[in-house]
């Protein structure tokens, strides 16, 4: 049976963040510029310079270049249609995953996938904060692995509006600090652009195909950056004719576009890298890799060691902190879709907050950070098996051979618990690719790993809806509602009905008609959420027989 204090719970906890549900118009309220800006300011992160700084001393300058660019291309295409789904209709990856080829918990293995990630990237930017508390007051860095978890809670915990305040007033100073140092040394030092467009690295500077793969192969591992500005971007108010230009040009740039200031970042780290080798410390060696170095040597061949050391200290606290605020957040978001979904209960967010820096601050001890390209390069496999397969779904199954429904379903009762589709693609090119990177099919196709992920899904994600002829997508083709799920302009429903369960009013594309009848008989509404919570199916509508293959709303 239901339990309607506990969805009622739900309801009133998740009105900042939508955990798992559709982000209704009455949330929606910033403009698309506001939320184009705060989504980019979550990509503050500093593992950007550490990345390119890995790969730029080991491949060269030349070969991590064309690797970052390598990387940036896919990542964009990737996202574009991903982030679309997210942006028109307002759901997280976790909702948009559901349909396009996983289930109703297929798309658990997907969430779990992502908040590992979150995990992951909370601990590298977490060790960065503590290596900055180290530089500046002498703590230990355990000490500050703890300080640089405990810091992000309160923030956290309040949802959507303190991050976006956070984002908006931190920024400015965060491209301040980070960007006008950087510019001075360029015009006054010109000879330090030589050097960087020179710079060997330890293979030799020689340009091969194999050493921009395995630079990409790193930066791959970003990709799951994208459901963090999803996280954001799913906010974005309805298209209509008067702000068509903003949605749009807000869209690319904190959606997709995200990548081109990731891989801008990513080529700063390989500059500040080279010069700390080549100007500041010659025997530095593989600390070049830290931020906290490579800041601090700026800072220091430019200002007094005090004034220096104040400065790099602020631009890794603030950094930190616009990052991880976002990785607690999406994570706790993750877990608790999860959660939800297997046990039917809602303890809170905050619980899940909690859980996801206890995973986190252990990955730290266990100092994460200094296996930082290995880590990233062995995660990319799985990551982008598990984008890819998104994205071809809605690209190829959706759009172009029409199996898989157009409008992206997500409510319990309306799709299979289970989808081949996207399940066979990603465990089968997981299971390559990672066979691939340890090595079995040969060293020399050892750096192709990622390609040989991608080019799988985009093989067995279009062909798998093929076989199955897309009847795995959809349980029913009708909620049960009358009224379009859609407005004229093509946005989700702004409609209000009240869901007989919670007693509270929700929009219409998170809605079903109830298999439970009133007390006269009369057809009553349920919630996307109290279906989620419902242990005993009653609320569940039959499956409907004769359903046609792709079969769904398509407009």
């Amino acid at each position: 049976m239901a339990r309607a204090d506990d969805a009622r719970a739900a309801a009133e906890d998740s009105l900042e963040d939508y955990a798992f549900r559709y982000v209704p118009r009455s949330f929606r309220r910033w403009s698309a510029l506001s939320i184009g800006g705060t989504a980019l300011g979550s990509i503050a992160f500093l593992a950007d310079f550490s990345i390119g700084a890995s790969i730029g001393l080991q491949h060269g300058t030349a070969n991590a270049a064309l690797g970052i660019l390598l990387a940036s291309v896919i990542i964009f295409a990737v996202g574009m249609p991903v982030a679309f789904y997210a942006a028109r209709y307002n759901l997280d990856l976790d909702l948009i995953a559901r349909g396009s080829g996983f289930g109703y918990y297929g798309s658990i293995i997907t969430t779990v996938i992502f908040a590992g990630f979150t995990c992951i990237f909370f601990a590298l930017e977490g060790a960065i904060m503590a290596q900055g508390l180290q530089a500046a007051t002498g703590i230990p860095l355990a000490a500050g692995y703890l300080v640089s978890t405990v810091v992000v809670i309160p923030i956290v915990i309040f949802g959507m509006r303190a991050l976006e305040r956070l984002q908006f007033w931190t920024t400015p100073l965060w491209l301040a600090l980070a960007l006008l140092p950087l510019i001075w040394i360029v015009f006054t030092q010109p000879d330090t652009v030589t050097d960087f467009l020179g710079f060997p690295g330890a293979d030799g500077g020689t340009v091969r195909f194999s050493a921009i793969v395995a630079s990409a192969s790193v930066c791959f591992a970003l990709t799951p950056q994208l459901a963090e500005q999803i996280d954001y971007i799913r906010i974005m108010p309805p298209r209509i004719a008067s702000n068509r230009r903003s949605w749009w040009a807000s869209f690319l740039f904190s959606g997709p576009g995200w990548v081109l200031f990731s891989g801008t970042k990513q080529l700063i780290g390989v500059f500040l890298a080279v010069y700390l080798v080549t100007k500041v410390d010659p025997t530095i060696g593989d600390k070049a890799v830290e931020p906290v170095k490579q800041f601090l040597g700026m800072y220091q061949s430019l200002l007094p060691d005090w004034i220096a050391l104040c400065l790099a200290l602020i631009l890794i606290v603030v950094a930190q902190v616009k990052i991880n605020v976002t990785n607690a957040y999406s994570g706790s978001l993750a877990w608790s879709n999860v959660y939800t979904r297997v046990r039917k209960r809602y303890p809170g967010r905050a619980v899940f907050v909690a859980f996801n820096l206890a995973i986190a601050l252990a990955l730290m001890l266990m100092d994460v950070f200094s296996l930082i390209s290995f880590v990233l390069s062995l995660y990319a496999n799985v990551v982008m098996a598990w984008l890819v397969t998104i994205s071809a779904d809605i690209a190829i199954n959706k759009y172009l051979l029409k199996l898989s429904p157009l409008f992206p379903e997500f409510r319990r009762g309306m799709l299979h618990n289970w989808n081949p589709v996207g399940l066979t693609s990603v465990g089968l090119a997981s299971l390559l690719s990672l066979a691939c990177f340890a090595g079995l099919f040969g060293p020399a196709l050892r750096p192709f790993s990622v390609l040989i992920a991608i080019g799988v899904t985009l093989v067995v994600t279009p062909l798998m809806a093929l076989l199955t002829r897309g009847r795995y997508y959809l349980r029913r083709q009708s909620d049960g509602i009358p009224s379009p799920i859609l407005d004229s302009e093509g946005n989700p429903s702004g409609q209000r009905l009240r869901c007989h369960v919670t007693g509270y009013m929700f929009e219409r594309p998170d809605m079903m008609v109830s298999a439970e009848r009133g007390p006269h008989g009369e057809i009553q509404f349920i919630s996307s959420l109290a279906l989620t919570l419902d242990r005993s199916g009653r609320y569940v509508l039959p499956p409907e027989p004769g359903e046609l293959p792709g079969a769904g709303i398509r407009k």
